[in-house]
This record gives structure tokens, C-alpha cells and sequence, in this order.
């Protein structure tokens, strides 16, 4: 920065031109299109369908509004935004609205332009200072967003209609930026009257004062469609003025939502383990919450975020860790006994229709059954098992739970000779603990295709032939 321009003199020797902030954003944007470079980092399975839209928004010039069910990443495009804003722009020093060197707009700038002409002092400031964001709630006011008179300069000597008594809200210190307002129709209409002037006129008005501050900002907002009925609304000029409306949507398949997962989740770290998640187990999380999308018995309105994939992930891997401790393991890989765990992490974020008092596990351990089957299906084939079923004739059963340690699979194997072939095989490596997931996992599978019995008590399962 200190090799900048540091006064309006040196800034307009130097060659350097003010645009406003949408033709800088398209500008950007149009660079890494061209580039071939991913308009914005770290979002999934849009390609196709909300990046596109979202690429002819800003290419438009057109302040937007994202729809979407909760956890589609919305707040996560939104602050991406920023980062299609040029690294540093200067502004008027002293200014509390970014004011642009070339046209301040606020009383400050203005008088100091005025006075000190092409020695007046600049500052340089970064994205991260061009972008606001507020999340709206019913008690968010209009000083909140445009400003009021500050007792504190008034107190000062100021004149009320002195236009320097006024503390100016989020909009106007964004400007020359990218403003978010997140979950719009929370905001009360009376409120929502406010943002009129800046998405039209692009100009704001703080209470009588005769004073038009004309803004350069793009305004961003999201929303959940169900809010236009449940919790509030957007009002009908407002959602007029937005130039684009863009849907957003969760994870269209499973590849998508295990990226986000990868992305998002939180690795376990303990001292002395070692984590390794199966791909088979990690499908089996991921199919849970696809299926959830689609169950009758899942309040679709309310939406089943990925974020319940991050959690129930986060879950699993926990108590395989657990239970890798109080075996003195280190190896940690989560098998299908660790997946009741994640009854306490799916209940809070999946909103049941109405049931019956209980029947709320029952839901989700059929929801936790039909993952583990269709992984199943998809990565094995019965007909490539039958000779396990077989060995299974003799009166062999099989424990499995929390409390088996993964050296007890090896005993498994030997009594059962064909199983250790597809264990091997899905399992990866001759990891113990891989072994012992490969193995339940396969087991369970030809339970739940009803080719073996299984009875469970307190935590453990026993399998036997039929």
C-alpha cells in the first residue's frame, strides 16, 4: 500500500479511472470466464444450473436475490462475491462511505476536496472492507441500514440540519461495495420500504434532511421460498427491483454432496489415531440424506440440509474414534455399528411429519436400513456372495458391536473362508480395522437383502443363517 498514491494528485497522475462497482464486478468476471477459471471457489454441483444464471446476473450489472431451502449455500456465494472485487480502490481519507476520490459524495469528502483540491489525502482499502453483510431480524431498523442522527455530534455543537450530525447505516458505508442482507423477508415491510430508493434511485434519505446521497452498490439478498408465506414477505416493489432472481438447489447426487462433505467436515485429530473412512461408509452417510430428500415421512418444506451429511460424517467418525479408545486401537474406520449414533445428530435436522410420540426412531433407523441396503446393491452382488450365505448353514454366528475389537474379524474370516475375499476386496487394505468395517458391512448387507438373520440386544448383533 505504500507504494499507492497517496493524494488525489498523485491518483490522477497515475493513470487510474473510477468505475462503478457493477461494471467492476462484470469486468472481473468476464476475465475469468475468459480465463477459463471457476467463477467463484468452493461450490458444488452448480455448474449447470446457479452459476450460469449468477454469471448473466453480473454480467448484466443486476442486483440479485437468492432463493433456496436452508443449507444450499447461499450465504457461501454470496461472500464468494467479493472476491470479484479489485484488490484495493482508493477513497477519500477520513471518509465513512468510501467515498470516491474523483466524486465524493458525502458532506466530509466533499469540504475536504473542496479545501485542499489535488492534495487531498487517500487511503486504499481492500474487499474485505468493500463487503457488508446483516442479517435481518425483526428489530432491525432503518438506522440500521441508512442511518440517524448521532446525539454524540449533536452534543458536540452541531446544528440538526448540519448534514455532519448524521451516522450513516451498513448501506451507505458499503458503498462503492457489494451489500447482503440475509433471510429478506424476516425484515419488517416498513423496513423493506427503505431499500426502494437504493435499488432504484440509488440514493438514500435519512429522516428530514434534504440531502440525496447517491450510492454505488450492488445489494444482495436471500431467502427461503417458504418465508413468503410463513415468516413474513418481501414486498412487491422491492422484489420488482431486484434485476435477478436465481434458485438455488441441494446436491443432485451423491458424488456432490460427499465433495461437500470432503470439503466441509471437520477432521478428527487425537493424538495417536489414525482415521480412515471407508468409501463405502461414507456413501452410506451421504445416501442417508438423499433418501431423507424424498421420504414421505420428512417435512420437505422445511428442506434437509447437507449439512446434515457434515454432521452425521463428524458423528460417525467420532464414535469409531470412541470406541477405538476404549479398545486401545489406533486405528480408526467407522464400521455399520457406529451408524446408531447418528439418530443424535440426525434428529435435529430433519423435521418429521406428524407422528406418533416414538415413532420418530423408528423413522430414522428405516432411513438408516435403506442406505446400508442400497449401498449395498450398488457396490456388491448377492449371486458373488451366496458361497458366505453357505457358510453360514453350519450354525455359525457372528457378533458384532462397540465392543468387538477388530482382531476379533480375523477369527471371522477363518470360520467363514469365503468371506474373506470380498472383505479384502472392499475393504482395501489388510488393516484390521478395515477388515472388520468391509466385513459388517457386508454382513449387514445380506441381512438387509434377507439372506441372513440378525438379532440385536443391548447394542449388539448377532447373524445367523436363516
Amino acid at each position: 500500500m505504500s507504494s499507492r498514491p497517496a493524494t488525489i494528485g498523485q491518483l490522477r497522475d497515475s493513470g487510474w479511472h473510477s468505475v462503478p462497482v457493477k461494471a467492476e464486478l462484470r469486468r472481473n468476471a468476464a476475465a475469468r470466464l475468459a480465463q477459463g477459471r471457476p467463477l467463484l471457489g468452493g461450490v458444488f454441483g452448480y455448474d449447470d444450473t446457479v452459476l450460469p444464471q449468477l454469471q448473466n446476473a453480473l454480467l448484466a450489472g443486476h442486483d440479485l436475490i437468492f432463493l433456496g431451502e436452508r443449507g444450499q449455500a447461499k450465504t457461501r456465494i454470496i461472500r464468494s462475491l467479493a472476491s470479484l472485487l479489485d484488490e484495493a480502490v482508493p477513497v477519500v481519507a477520513g471518509s465513512e462511505v468510501n467515498d470516491d476520490p474523483y466524486a465524493p459524495v458525502s458532506r466530509h469528502a466533499r469540504d475536504l476536496v473542496a479545501e485542499k483540491g489535488d492534495e487531498t489525502p487517500i487511503e486504499w482499502i481492500g474487499r474485505d472492507q468493500r463487503f457488508a453483510e446483516k442479517l435481518a431480524t425483526p428489530d432491525t431498523s432503518v438506522a440500521d441500514l441508512i442511518g440517524e442522527v448521532d446525539p454524540i455530534r449533536v452534543a458536540e455543537g452541531r446544528y440538526l440540519s448540519d448534514e455532519l450530525t448524521l451516522h450513516y447505516g451498513l448501506v451507505p458505508r458499503t458503498n462503492r461495495g457489494i451489500f447482503a442482507i440475509n433471510e429478506l423477508p424476516d425484515l419488517a415491510e416498513r423496513i423493506q420500504v427503505s431499500l426502494l430508493n437504493v435499488l432504484e434511485e440509488r440514493d438514500v434519505q435519512v429522516r428530514g434532511y434534504k440531502i440525496r446521497l447517491p450510492l454505488d452498490v450492488m445489494l444482495v439478498a436471500s431467502a427461503n421460498p417458504e418465508d413468503y408465506t410463513n415468516r413474513g414477505r418481501i414486498i412487491t416493489p422491492l422484489k420488482d427491483r431486484f434485476g435477478a432472481q436465481i434458485r438455488t438447489h441441494y446436491p443432485l447426487d451423491l458424488a456432490t454432496e460427499l465433495d461437500v462433505v470432503a470439503q466441509e467436515a471437520v477432521p478428527l485429530d487425537v493424538p495417536g489415531l489414525r482415521v480412515q473412512v471407508p468409501s463405502f461408509m461414507s456413501e452410506v452417510v451421504g445416501t442417508l440424506t438423499q433418501l431423507a430428500r424424498s421420504s414421505p415421512h420428512v417435512n420437505q418444506r422445511s428442506g434437509v440440509s447437507v449439512r446434515l451429511t457434515i454432521a452425521n460424517h463428524e458423528t460417525l467418525v467420532a464414535n469409531a474414534a470412541r470406541r477405538a479408545l476404549r479398545l486401545g486401537e489406533k486405528d480408526v474406520v467407522p464400521r455399520v455399528s457406529d451408524l446408531e449414533a447418528l439418530a443424535s445428530s440426525t434428529a435435529g435436522k430433519v423435521e418429521l411429519e406428524a407422528l406418533e410420540e416414538g415413532r420418530e426412531e423408528q423413522v430414522i433407523d428405516r432411513l438408516l436400513s435403506s442406505a446400508v441396503l442400497t449401498v449395498f446393491k450398488q457396490r456388491c452382488s448377492l449371486g458373488g456372495l451366496a458361497d458366505v450365505v453357505l457358510g453360514f448353514d453350519e450354525g455359525t454366528v457372528v457378533h458384532a458391536g462397540e465392543d468387538v475389537a477388530s482382531a476379533a474379524y480375523a477369527d471371522l474370516l477363518m470360520a467363514i473362508p469365503a468371506l474373506r475375499g470380498p472383505a479384502m476386496e472392499l475393504a482395501g487394505s489388510e488393516s484390521p480395522a478395515a477388515v472388520a468395517s468391509a466385513a459388517e458391512f457386508l454382513l449387514e448387507g445380506l441381512h438387509l437383502a434377507k439372506r441372513l438373520n440378525k438379532d440385536t440386544l443391548a447394542g449388539r448383533s448377532a447373524y445367523r443363517a436363516r
